[in-house]
């Protein structure tokens, strides 16, 4: 029997239910960086993850029956890799199939991501995490190298965090 909370996660990604927001997951993809950065209730739900934060209680959690629907499921798992693209916009980076890089406007000045900890490293763990644990670990591991190689080389990136980002691939 699938959980409510599995059913209410995978109907969301499906673009068939809203968040506890009432915002679809259309919605969310559509968000300016100004509201990305400044709003804090959008992640969870764009890459769900076992683990319950202090933060989001509103947010299913991704149990076993919702990772079997993304590993069967591949509308499922491309609904994810268009939330990881927008949050790539609003890192200053790009996708192009399974490589991830810079784009030529990524500064330190206006992709906060690059200087010293701050929420967007816990946002970045949160996604690599998520895509590993989702059945995309290609993906995940193009983020991660991605991050650890532009956070180190045009950044200020905080060893403790490039440590998480390192973790959270692991089982």
């Amino acid at each position: 029997m699938v959980r409510e909370d599995s059913l209410r996660l995978v109907e969301f990604q499906r673009g068939q239910a809203v968040d506890h927001q009432g915002r679809t997951i259309e919605e969310l993809w559509a968000l300016p960086a100004f509201w990305l950065e400044h709003t804090h209730d959008y992640i969870q739900w764009l890459f769900p993850i076992p683990e319950a934060g202090r933060f989001n209680a509103f947010a299913p959690l991704l149990d076993e029956e919702a990772r079997a629907a993304f590993a069967a499921d591949e509308s499922l798992r491309a609904s994810h890799r268009r939330s990881l693209d927008a949050m790539l916009a609003f890192f200053g980076l790009i996708r192009r199939e399974r490589v991830i890089e810079a784009r030529s406007d990524l500064t330190m000045g206006e992709h906060i991501w690059l200087k010293r900890g701050g929420h967007n490293h816990l946002r970045i763990s949160r996604i690599i995490r998520s895509l590993f644990l989702c059945h995309q670990p290609e993906l995940a591991a193009a983020f991660q190298r991605a991050v650890i190689e532009i956070g180190t080389t045009r950044g200020v990136v905080s060893e403790a965090s490039l440590g998480y980002w390192r973790a959270a691939t692991r089982p």
